[in-house]
C-alpha cells in the first residue's frame, strides 16, 4: 500500500508541477491507523483547506524510515512533520434522545461520551458558540505524519 502512495504522491506531483501554479501535495501516514494514510492534494481556492486539519504538538516524534523495510530510502525522500491523530467531541454531544432512532441509541452514545471524558484530552473554548457547542474536546488516536518532497 505505502508503495502505491509514494508512486501516486510522484505522478501528481509531476502533473501539479506543469499546471506552473501553488499547490498543497502531501502524503499523510497514520500510525497505528495505516490504513488510512493517503495522499492529499487541493489547488486554487482549496489551497489551505487541509492547514488545521491536523493538531501539532510541542513535542517532536520523528518518523522512523527503518521500521518501512525495503521503503526506507523512498520514505527518507520526504520531509515529515508530526501531528496528532485524533477524535473530536464536542459539549453538546451525545445531544438529545429525540435525534436518535431509540433510547437505547441514545444511551449507547451518551455512555461512550462519558467514557471518552474520563480519558485525557485538549480542551478548545470556541470563540463563539457553533449550535449549542462552547468546547472542543479531542481525543489522541495515535499519529500522523505529513510528508512532501
Amino acid at each position: 500500500m505505502l508503495e502505491g502512495l509514494i508512486q501516486i504522491y510522484d505522478v501528481w506531483r509531476d502533473k501539479l508541477d506543469q499546471l506552473n501554479e501553488p499547490y498543497y501535495l502531501k502524503l499523510w501516514l497514520f500510525e497505528p491507523h495505516f490504513s488510512n494514510s493517503q495522499v492529499v492534494c487541493a489547488i486554487g481556492e482549496s489551497i489551505h483547506s487541509y492547514d488545521e486539519t491536523f493538531y501539532k504538538p510541542e513535542s517532536k516524534k520523528p518518523l522512523q524510515p527503518k521500521y518501512y523495510g525495503e521503503l526506507n530510502s523512498q520514505i527518507s525522500e520526504f520531509t515529515w512533520d508530526y501531528y496528532l491523530d485524533e477524535e473530536h467531541w464536542n459539549n453538546s454531544e451525545p445531544g438529545s434522545p429525540e435525534e436518535y432512532a431509540s433510547a437505547d441509541d441514545f444511551e449507547e452514545v451518551a455512555k461512550r461520551f462519558r467514557k471518552m471524558m474520563k480519558k485525557p484530552h485538549r480542551t478548545t473554548n470556541f470563540p463563539e458558540p457553533v449550535g449549542e457547542a462552547t468546547e472542543y474536546y479531542s481525543f489522541k488516536k495515535g499519529d500522523v505524519w505529513l510528508g512532501e518532497k
